[in-house]
């Protein structure tokens, strides 16, 4: 809601509807409508409680610019749409805006752009064809930069658009905005607008600390923006990871800035601001739409948030000709993208049981089209999360989806909670096969101690030994697993290999081929390596890597199995926890039975020989592997250089003795270039490997 009008004002006198209007209908609804807008806004901008998602803002603004544009006597001086911004708290010293810091019109579809960019080509009829400077709308807090003889003076919010708040001493506590100004030949009195943001990474880092402090957490990037701005102590600002973006030129005296917004913001990265690497120039209307389509696929993959686009007509002087409406100007607009916060009704909360045998709450919701696509259901993840949130079956939530991360609730719209709301109770019995419930001390998870018994738990974890991480098993997919265990073929992964081909054909989509080829696959996967059997049989925590780094300690699984704790945390990776579900799993004596029953079927792997770790050809060297190999995974390629005695990393540093890189390798590769690191691309890689015996077979 950075760009939505804030000023919070309750109107004074009522009257002026009814003198203007007698369509008492309309009346309402528009009294309504300034109702519900100024309360959004006081909630957003004075409490930092945000209780109004920005697509629910959206529509009602829409709405009530719809209805003073059709019936221009409802419009009002104390309207929502004649304001731009939020009221300033009292506790803050008051500024008062030189330039007035307008907002945006949104435009919320194509047609809505085509429409803005024929109103600018009509009032320059002069002009050819327009060019715009395009920006993303970043998710952030817009603030006025002041600077005198090249030094920060003062720093203010936009507050309503004429009176913001002096924030000068927090915002010097931010990295990226300069307290005096690099270069030269900069105007005696320059005032520099932007957004003040927290990225995707600093906000997760934030709130998972926050969760640990069972401190409260914030709603969005943005709203954790707002609110640390607003703090007090500017120490407390200093510690929250913020930026700074400029976007506009406010005011230049005794001095000259370029005649374009583009050359203008290329000349503030000079004079040491941050800008958005991503701004653009296009040409006409088409150029436009174009680039918010490039934008809107890379949206989720930046270091931001972004709610849209802002396009700007790129000539000042042309800006200057266009000129301004009431709140806005008339050459620039917000295309906005679809939202990723909606409001629904949470209808009921059911408790699923995964794999290790995970409580999960789930809530249905009633459906509602959020982050572009049609959202019913929602994590709420344990019962932390509940009590944290407050929520209860009846309640209107605040639901948020970015891109394919998993629909979440985010908050509870208190005040629209009703009477018959009811709470929810987390179940004693597992839902599915009626085990006790427990809760390890120090773990947030509640599971089911039914282990292999649990027909949820024995579904998720035949999936995971047949999937290609583990025993490879092809053409045994998640529906078919069910099935085979809904029909009682198969109880655990060790009836897989007494599966019979007259059993098989018998089943529904089931035909000859497809039975013989799967039991020719299930034969094949008696044939692997030990690290994969491992990794197939389902410890807790104990994924691709730790597995390995298991075999690579202990070599025999007879070994591995009987190590103690000390043992087991001489491992690479491996730490209290891990070590702990490790002896627990091997002192199951179902796991036992069944560990011993598939070696005995005959699943096997080659013998590892021991190996003193200092002889290996890349022993102390660190590599990283990124991008796309044609030939293997990036599973694969770590697996290889962990044989050969190298460590694997996550990132580059000066450290990394050799980047892997495949296609499409990105910021590591770039990192790697300028650290002048090793770079090997794949023949190069698999030249290392046969070099050191390892001959990879696509």
């Amino acid at each position: 809601m950075s760009d939505q009008p804030s000023l919070f004002d309750e109107p004074e006198d009522d009257s002026s509807f009814s003198q203007n209007t007698n369509d008492t209908s309309l009346m309402a609804e528009v009294k309504q409508l300034h109702d519900q807008l100024n309360q959004a806004n006081y909630q957003y901008y004075v409490l930092d409680d945000p209780q109004l998602p920005d697509a629910e803002y959206d529509r009602l603004f829409h709405r009530l610019k719809e209805i003073e544009t059709s019936h221009p006597e409802c419009l009002t001086p104390d309207s929502p749409t004649q304001r731009v911004g939020a009221a300033p708290l009292s506790h803050f010293e008051q500024v008062t805006h030189d330039v007035p810091m307008l907002s945006l019109d949104n435009a919320f579809d194509a047609q809505d752009m085509r429409d803005f960019n024929r109103r600018v080509s009509e009032r320059i009829k002069h002009v050819d064809e327009v060019f715009y400077a395009c920006e993303p709308k970043l998710d952030g807090i817009a603030v006025s930069l002041l600077y005198e003889g090249g030094l920060l003076v003062r720093a203010a919010t936009r507050g309503d658009g004429a009176v913001g708040e002096n924030i000068t001493q927090n915002i010097r506590t931010v990295p990226s905005i300069p307290l005096k100004l690099l270069g030269e030949n900069y105007p005696a009195v320059l005032e520099v607008r932007g957004e003040v943001y927290m990225p995707k990474k600093g906000f997760n880092d934030f709130n998972e600390k926050a969760r640990a402090r069972e401190e409260k957490l914030f709603v969005n990037p943005r709203n954790a923006a707002a609110g640390s701005l607003r703090q007090l102590d500017p120490k407390i600002t200093a510690t929250r990871p913020l930026e700074f973006c400029c976007y506009s030129l406010g005011r230049a005296e005794g001095g000259e800035v370029p005649a374009k917004h583009s050359e203008i913001l290329s000349q503030f990265s000079k004079w040491g601001f941050k800008i958005n690497p991503e701004m653009r120039v296009v040409k006409g209307i088409e150029g436009c739409l174009e680039y918010y389509e490039q934008l809107a696929e890379k949206r989720n993959s930046l270091a931001y948030e972004i709610d849209g686009i802002v396009f700007k007509v790129d000539d000042i002087n042309l800006q200057q000709q266009l000129g301004f409406v009431s709140r806005a100007p008339r050459w620039a607009i917000a295309h906005k993208f679809p939202a990723q916060e909606e409001m629904t009704l949470l209808k009921d909360v059911e408790f699923q049981v995964g794999r290790t045998g995970a409580i999960t709450p789930v809530a249905r919701l009633e459906p509602v089209f959020v982050g572009g696509v049609t959202v019913s259901n929602a994590t709420l993840h344990n019962m932390d999360e509940i009590a944290r949130l407050g929520v209860m079956v009846g309640d209107t939530v605040i639901i948020r989806r970015a891109g394919d991360v998993i629909p979440q609730i985010v908050s509870v719209v208190q005040s629209k909670r009703p009477a018959s709301a009811k709470a929810i109770v987390f179940p004693l019995a597992c839902p599915v096969c009626d085990s006790h419930i427990e809760r390890i001390e120090g773990e947030a998870v509640s599971r089911c101690s039914g282990g292999l018994v649990c027909a949820a738990q024995r579904k998720e974890a035949i999936k995971h030994f047949a999937s290609r991480k583990a025993m490879d098993i092809d053409g045994l997919g998640d529906k078919l697993v069910e099935q085979l265990v809904d029909e009682g073929l198969i109880e655990s992964f060790l009836d897989l290999y007494s599966l019979k081909l007259d059993r098989l054909m018998n089943l529904e989509r089931m035909g000859e081929k497809s039975a013989q080829n799967l039991l020719a696959s299930i034969e094949a996967s008696k044939q692997t390596t030990l690290p994969k059997f491992l990794y197939s049989l389902g410890i807790r925590e104990v994924g691709v890597a730790t597995a390995q780094n298991l075999v690579n300690h202990f070599l025999d699984l007879k070994i591995l199995v009987k190590a103690d704790l000390d043992a087991l945390l001489e491992v690479d990776d491996v730490g209290p926890i891990v070590a702990e579900h490790i002896l627990s799993f091997f002192a199951e004596p179902h796991n036992q039975k069944i560990i011993d029953g598939l070696l005995n079927i005959g699943i096997s792997w080659p013998v590892i020989e021991k190996k003193d770790a200092s002889e290996l050809p890349l022993a102390g060297q660190t590599f990283v592997v990124t991008g796309t190999l044609a030939s293997m995974g990036r599973d694969q390629a770590k697996d290889y250089l962990q044989r050969l005695g190298a460590k694997v990393a996550g990132s580059v540093s000066a450290k990394t003795h050799g980047l892997v890189a495949g296609e499409k390798a990105g910021s590591k590769l770039t990192k790697a270039q300028d650290l002048d690191v090793a770079i090997l691309d794949e023949t190069a890689f698999l030249a290392l490997l046969n070099q050191h015996g390892i001959s990879h077979v696509s």
